[in-house]
């Protein structure tokens, strides 16, 4: 078994000193070139989602014109045929007088 040292000399506290540094740097290196990747690739992400997004809008908007035509189209039905019925029931009962 490996025993431990009771105490500390300065120069293995400069060692473990320009480890940890090393180690921030190398960790601080890393973090960096990760938002580097990260944000060209949020970047395309975001591009081909406005895309997509544009589509759908656009689909949204055709939809919306269809149905506002559907629509148009049934409100004229409806008053055609409520002015058949008025004038049917207008002559039903000017045929039992």
């Amino acid at each position: 078994m490996h025993l431990m040292r009771e105490s500390w000399t300065d120069d293995r506290l400069d060692d473990l000193n320009r480890k940890v540094d090393r180690g921030f740097a190398e960790t601080k290196n890393d973090v960096v070139k990760f938002r580097a990747e990260t944000r060209g690739e949020f970047d395309k992400f975001r591009a081909e989602t406005k895309g997509e997004f544009d589509k759908v809008r656009a689909e949204i908007a055709s939809l919306r014109s269809e149905m506002h035509a559907g629509f148009n189209s049934l409100h004229k039905t409806m008053v055609q045929f409520s002015s058949v019925m008025v004038a049917a029931a207008i002559g039903l009962l000017a045929t039992q007088l």
